[in-house]
């Protein structure tokens, strides 16, 4: 078979082992999810989307458990299964939301669980602020007035995973959930050198978010951080406020990145891992080819604080 095996449509959630679930309901509903089902041992939070869930954590020891991705047909789950080395058959997947699922490991032996016919849930309402910018007025007789609250986690947006085989990591994802690359970043002097592969789902002429997984060359493999699109740059700082009051460890932020252009804000939670806010992203279609850019125009923040080595040196497993 050449070319990839399926292309998913979207990434789906993340699975982490906590030791607490209090603990970690009390951050992520800081941080802007809603819960959707709590059983003994398992918690599920939602956004304000039609996705059933966007998180979840297993009571147990701090661990990351999975990265999951939506396919577009359960015959693409039986593809998937028949041609991906190592991949499990197509399951039932016992849990809230119901679906089936493949699950594999990918390059660095982190699970991924390609899924489909997950439950779909009612949107919930939404906050949205309205601009008068330099170029139009559009909030005509009223007041703009920001409650203090957490922001609205609406969808999961990218994962981004430490390598040490960056190279082999972008291949394996391409060949078993059919990225294509939106921007590659290289060593100044080097082009040889990859430090950095952003990766988008293939839709063709439909657009996408700029990545919804992004490789960064480590000499250990880990989750780098998630990552959660929000309302608006309101909602970003009104979260912003509220993450701060409550007392969690901020990382990293208010800034707007250049590769991506989302303005972002990173947060950790109780056992360190980086769940990051964004609002704003650059969004491209199969028309628009991969760039190949030097870290001094790639890695960076157009506006807001650069990087911490906390930040580059994280690396959850």
């Amino acid at each position: 078979m050449t070319g990839p095996i399926i292309k998913v449509r979207d990434v789906a959630w993340v699975r982490l082992g906590s030791p607490d679930l209090d603990e970690a309901e009390r951050f992520l509903t800081d941080f802007g999810l809603l819960r959707q089902v709590r059983t003994d041992d398992a918690l599920y939070m939602r956004g304000t989307g039609e996705a059933h869930h966007l998180h979840i954590t297993q009571r147990g020891p701090d661990r990351v458990l999975g990265i999951g991705f939506y396919a577009d047909s359960e015959s693409d789950l039986h593809r998937l299964a028949a041609h991906a080395a190592g991949a499990s058959g197509v399951m039932e997947l016992n849990e809230p939301g119901g679906g089936k699922v493949v699950r594999l490991k990918e390059h660095n032996g982190f699970t991924i669980e390609v899924v489909h016919g997950i439950a779909e849930v009612a949107k919930l309402p939404e906050r949205h602020s309205v601009m008068n910018t330099g170029a139009a007025r559009e909030r005509l007789g009223e007041f703009q007035r920001i409650d203090p609250r957490p922001c609205q986690a609406k969808r999961m947006g990218h994962a981004v995973l430490s390598t040490p085989d960056i190279e082999g990591s972008v291949a394996w994802a391409h060949r078993h959930l059919g990225f294509v690359v939106s921007e590659h970043v290289h060593a100044e002097d080097d082009p040889d050198t990859l430090l950095a592969s952003f990766n988008r789902a293939d839709r063709g002429e439909d657009y996408v978010d700029h990545h919804i997984m992004m490789f960064g060359r480590h000499s250990r493999a880990g989750l780098n951080h998630i990552s959660y699109e929000v309302q608006d740059i309101d909602d970003l700082h009104a979260g912003h406020d509220w993450m701060k009051q409550r007392g969690h460890h901020h990382l990293w932020g208010i800034g707007r990145h250049l590769l991506g252009s989302q303005i972002f804000d990173y947060w950790k939670d109780p056992w360190g891992r980086v769940h990051e806010h964004w609002t704003d992203t650059d969004v491209l279609n199969a028309a628009m080819p991969a760039r190949v850019v030097p870290k001094s125009q790639g890695l960076r923040s157009q506006w807001g604080p650069q990087a911490p080595p906390e930040f580059r040196d994280a690396a959850s497993v």
